[in-house]
């Protein structure tokens, strides 16, 4: 099924996001973790990419065996800035031969040495090329705060549009710690003529660390109640699990109460994490 047709139903869903090894000796240990995301039952499971393909494999493996061996819906990602054409159409290929109809379109970080492959600027052209290969369902990714590149929120919208206008049958949103600034951004982009389904990524800061790389990476604001949360619990591992599921629950069940259908879950391949999510939930969504 494609994920368009699932964010269709009248119901609230609820997805995860996992992550390929860098290596295929660690290969069955994050299909174990995989595994038992997907036992689950989530609505739909997103695979992320190696950027410069090399890992990009692994992305098509995993998600073809959460598919084909455990029944799960999946979107496969597909990052293109460190890629040639030829190697994005041979992915593309990949996917189609493997069952998967949903891809998750995306430009990819700037690799640190810089390099990059030219045949592609945005995420807008590899939507196009997946578009012209077949009939996939096609995802992509948007910022609440803006892109970290992006001067101008208006302009980080403007570029929005067009991912979307090229064949984006919708959004997945950059992780956020505010609400508030994703229901700003949803009114926004809505009076920006952007109309496909938008699913808010929550991320479970289970420990001090992760915020602090988190935040580097994507620029997301750290609310002061998140930061007490921090400063509290910050150095003691389990008390910071239990305070980072808490806060990620409650930002979900916010969500939801304001008529947020879509949640998706950067789970990092953390099944308890998950598991933990999903049990807090349980009576929100059925």
């Amino acid at each position: 099924m494609k994920v368009s047709e699932i964010l269709t139903q009248d119901k609230v869903t609820l997805s995860f996001e996992v992550f390929p090894p860098k290596k295929i000796d660690d290969y069955s240990k994050v299909e174990a973790a995989a595994k038992k995301i997907a036992s689950l039952h989530p609505d739909f499971m997103s695979i992320t990419y190696g950027a410069g393909g090399g890992t990009s494999q692994y992305t098509v493996d995993l998600a073809r065996d959460l598919y084909q061996k455990y029944g799960t819906q999946v979107i496969a990602h597909l990052t293109c800035v460190s890629s040639t054409r030829e190697h994005v159409l041979d992915m593309i290929q990949k996917c189609k031969d493997a069952g998967i109809e949903n891809i998750m379109a995306l430009r990819g970080d700037i690799p640190k040495d810089g390099r990059i492959a030219h045949d592609y600027q945005y995420a807008s052209q590899l939507i196009q090329d997946i578009k012209a290969q077949g009939d996939f369902c096609i995802g992509g990714a948007c910022y609440p705060e803006g892109h970290i590149e992006c001067e101008h929120k208006k302009e980080d919208i403007l570029h929005l549009k067009e991912k979307v206008d090229a064949g984006c049958d919708f959004l997945t949103t950059q992780m956020f710690f505010d609400n508030n600034i994703f229901y700003n951004f949803l009114y926004r982009i809505r009076e920006a003529g952007i109309q496909v389904p938008v699913l808010a990524g929550i991320m479970p800061i289970t420990n001090k660390k992760q915020l602090a790389r988190s935040v580097q990476m994507s620029g997301t604001q750290v609310p002061e109640r998140f930061k007490a949360i921090i400063d509290h619990f910050g150095d003691d591992p389990k008390a910071m699990e239990q305070a980072g599921i808490v806060y990620a629950s409650e930002q979900i069940i916010d969500l939801i109460a304001n008529g947020i259908r879509h949640i998706h879950v950067y789970s990092m391949n953390k099944p308890d994490v998950a598991a933990r999510i999903q049990a807090n939930l349980s009576e929100m969504i059925k």
